[in-house]
């Protein structure tokens, strides 16, 4: 059965397109078996912008140059979902919606995004939504199909507090919400740096998980890969699949399929083990 995924953040810069492209990369890759066993194959995912006017996720997927239609034509009716879907050329199992860079967010409707996430149920087993940061009518249509949603935030009170807002939006405000069921959460912290956090200059991951009070799925270090693998054009579980980063969203992809994980931080420091955490995502 197809899942829908809302890649949401109260506050912008805090890596959310970045995470959709990684997060939804590794889904269509699957993992590689371990001491011999097989490995798990990957599954078939789309990652849909709902960006309307910035349109980041075909920069970051690279795949800018070959957008000819966009969610705005498909909700519209101006074109047809097949025309508009573009196939990554690396991973035959993952496709991307972009968004349009020339739209306004008003030219989304309700009725339109609801037969666009309906017509992906049924070709794609993720669905995953890079959703506007804030509360403005885009991100509430991007959550609002959403079975489950992943959080992003940075260690700072500004960005966990926005965070805390979107939770609220969340648990009220979407499909699930008005049908009396809850939406599970699951959160992403970025950019974390434990030398920065042991000297007191960002939020310890205990302090963001008592405010926010939602699982944890995965810890992505601060790295200088993700953003070169954004310059590159390529999510950087694709870029580089070893690194620290890279590893910390495949770690956060088999917690989002169930499976149950010691928590760690990876580093690309040779010599350093990553320091591992009492917590396991629920």
């Amino acid at each position: 059965m197809a899942k829908v995924v809302v890649v949401t953040s109260g506050k912008g810069g805090v890596g959310k397109t970045t995470s959709t492209a990684a997060l939804g990369a590794a889904l269509a890759q699957g993992s590689p078996g371990l001491h011999g066993q097989p490995g798990k194959p990957g599954q078939n995912v789309v990652v849909v912008d709902f960006d309307v006017g910035l349109r980041n996720l075909d920069l970051v997927m690279g795949a800018e140059r070959r957008v000819v239609f966009d969610l705005i034509n498909v909700v519209q009716g101006d074109a047809k979902l097949a025309q508009a879907l573009i196939r990554d050329k690396r991973v035959e199992t993952l496709s991307i919606l972009p968004a349009s860079q020339t739209r306004d967010k008003d030219a989304l409707t309700a009725d339109g995004v609801a037969r666009v996430i309906a017509e992906l149920r049924e070709k794609f087993d993720w669905i995953l939504c890079d959703s506007p940061a804030g509360i403005e009518k885009g991100a509430q249509l991007a959550m609002y199909h959403a079975d489950e949603a992943v959080v992003v935030t940075n260690p700072e009170v500004s960005s966990v507090r926005d965070s805390d807002r979107i939770i609220g939006m969340l648990d009220s405000t979407t499909a699930k919400s008005k049908a009396g069921e809850k939406m599970p959460k699951h959160l992403l912290l970025t950019r974390y740096d434990q030398a920065r956090a042991a000297r007191g200059e960002m939020l310890r991951i205990e302090d963001v998980l008592e405010i926010l009070s939602i699982p944890l799925i995965g810890i992505i270090p601060e790295s200088e890969e993700v953003l070169r693998a954004s310059n590159l054009g390529a999510p950087v579980t694709l870029s580089n699949p070893d690194s620290a980063p890279s590893r910390a969203y495949f770690d956060a992809v088999r917690r989002l399929k169930g499976e149950s994980l010691d928590m760690s931080v990876p580093s690309d420091r040779k010599g350093l083990m990553a320091k591992l955490f009492k917590w396991r995502a629920a």
